[in-house]
Order: C-alpha cells, then structure tokens, then sequence
C-alpha cells in the first residue's frame, strides 16, 4: 500500500494530454483489490436494514467471511447458477485496510484505512439460510463485485455521512446513508482487531442498507439479465450484469 501511494503521488507531476491517460470506456476493470487476505463482512449492521429483515440488531458486529472466488469487477458478468434461486444484492461501503492493524483503539483505527470503495454483497437467500452457517449463500463466484476505483480515506471528508444507492434494472432499489450503521467504520476496524490481524488489502464490508429483495412482502429475486448498480458517494458507481 505504501507503493501504490508513492504512484498516486507521482500521478501529480505529469502533465494532462501527455499521453498517460486512457479512455475510460475501454478500460478493462479488475476488482479494484484484487487479492486480499480476508474479506471480511458484517451483517445487519444497518438499522432500518434489520428492521425490514424482522431481525434484532446485534450488540455486537456480527462476523461473516467470503473467499477470493467470490472477487468480480466492474462490469463484470455475475452468474447465477441454477442451484439456487433467491439472488439478491446488497450495495455496501468497503473499506479497504492500509496498514496492520492488532488491538487497535476506535481514536485510532481510520489511522489503518488506505481507502474506500463500492461492494455488492451478493446473496442467495435460499442457500444462505439453509443452516445456522451464511457461507454457502455468501461465497459463491464473483459474488464480491468491488470496485470501479479504490478512492483513499483522504478523499472522504466523513465515511459516516455518505449517500448509498442501488438500482435494478435502472429501478431505484435501496436509498440511505451510512448515518444509518450500527456499528460505525471505526468501531469495526477497532473491535475487529481485538481477535486477529487485519493485514493491508483486507476488505471489510460494512453491511447494507434498506431495500433488498429480502426485506419486500413481494419478492422479486435477481434473474438473468437484470443489471445491478451500486453508487456511494465519492466513489464512483460499480455495474454488475447477472448472467
């Protein structure tokens, strides 16, 4: 990480129209973090989220994980296989680790944050609640999107005041900010620090807001075809086709 912000300093020096800048619409996108350690998520941790869930907020950040299988990119197709049928997204604030963090405190926890981006915490419902485990509706492939950009902390004024939308199909589906977290960026990184090691380029994804297919009295599930966006504040909008 502290390479990558030695290059994004350097972008500064070079002139505009000199030939170092590519069109963005033949860009070919990776996940915006490629391979991190561990992809950590947290579930319910929004309020109005819970609530349209039937489900009790925690006390406590409720831990899930996924694997790098489940990484995709913007623009990238998403499958939906046929062993399950319950798809649905959740567009959700990642926040990407910089530097080491082991028993950090709250007052010092942004101090481990390189930067932010857009995640679609893609679940199959029917598989995620098959047992009392979430991983087989969580982690199936490229059930992660995260990008376009990774956006650095310094570029976000305050990660608790940011605007979080999703569309399908260009229908609004879920509205809200980060205002609405239980659990704030920086309690997360501290509490989570508390049990193991959040190493640079881990991703922790915050949880979602209001309006998942889950949470409807009619549920329209994700099918083939639908196109997902996700736009937070500052960090641009990531677009996922199910495929």
């Amino acid at each position: 990480m502290d390479r990558l912000q030695k290059y994004i300093a350097s972008l500064a020096q070079y002139t505009p129209g000199a030939g170092w800048l590519l069109p963005e619409k033949g860009i070919v996108y990776a996940p915006c973090v490629p391979a991190p350690e561990k992809i950590l998520c947290i579930g319910l941790n929004y309020r109005r989220h819970a609530a349209e869930s039937g489900m009790a907020t925690s006390t406590t950040p409720l831990l899930f994980s996924k694997f790098n299988n489940a990484l995709a990119a913007h623009n990238e197709s998403v499958p939906l296989d046929p062993n399950a049928e319950q798809y649905d997204y959740e567009a959700e604030l990642v926040v990407v680790i910089g530097k080491r963090a082991r028993f950090v405190s709250e007052a010092d926890a942004l101090d481990h944050v390189f930067g932010y981006c857009n995640g679609n915490d893609l679940s199959a419902r029917d598989l995620q609640f098959r047992t009392s485990q979430w991983l087989l509706g969580k982690t199936p492939d490229k059930f992660m999107p995260v990008g376009p950009y990774l956006v650095t902390a310094d570029e976000i004024k305050d990660v608790q005041a940011l605007g979080v939308r999703c569309w399908v199909n260009g229908n609004p589906r879920q509205n809200s900010n980060t205002s609405d977290m239980v659990f704030t960026v920086t309690q997360l990184v501290s509490y989570i620090s508390q049990y193991m090691t959040l190493s640079p380029g881990d991703l922790i994804s915050t949880g979602t807001p209001e309006g998942v297919v889950f949470g409807m009295k009619e549920k329209v599930w994700l099918k083939a075809g639908d196109v997902v966006e996700i736009e937070i504040d500052g960090l641009g909008r990531l677009v996922n086709p199910m495929a």
